[in-house]
């Protein structure tokens, strides 16, 4: 499948709560939850006011006219958080499209532009269950703390 990968354009900015949904994880056998939940405030942090921060950088994987993908960071206070200067990641695809190395492609091009951009290192927050732990290692993040059910990962160059 062809794709290309690029910036998020202002106007498409909506589309992240969708992606936020998405990025959920939701273990098998389970319930997903209610689409409103991209509301609560702990959530919100993702998105909310997104391109009006320093730090705020989204890219999306476009195929055949349609965002299939996001990857997008932001210094914030999320599960993620190392600090006030490491922008912390989200990322997710639609589900048809997972499995096919968008994501590993998503992940090498934010990295590249935070790299440009100055920063030094990325953080993210994943369940130790969700399968993408190994797309984020592959992508050179490494543990740097965890919990019962979380890792909290960190690529640094």
């Amino acid at each position: 499948m062809e794709y290309t990968i690029r910036a998020f354009r202002e106007r498409e900015y909506p589309l992240l709560e969708d992606f936020l949904y998405e990025a959920i994880f939701i273990p098998e056998g389970a319930a997903p939850p209610p689409r409103d939940i991209v509301y609560q405030p702990e959530l919100q942090v993702y998105v909310e006011g997104f391109g009006s921060r320093d730090g705020d950088i989204s890219l999306c994987a476009e195929s055949c006219g349609r965002i299939v993908g996001a990857v997008w960071g932001r210094i914030m206070n999320d599960y993620g958080h190392i600090d006030d200067g490491t922008p912390s990641l989200a990322i997710s695809l639609y589900k048809e499209y997972r499995g096919q190395g968008i994501g590993t492609a998503l992940m090498r091009a934010v990295i590249e532009a935070y790299r440009d951009a100055g920063y030094k290192r990325l953080s993210l927050a994943v369940q130790k269950a969700n399968y993408a732990v190994k797309l984020y290692k592959k992508s050179g993040f490494k543990t740097v703390l965890e919990n019962d059910e979380e890792y909290i990962m960190l690529c640094e160059w």
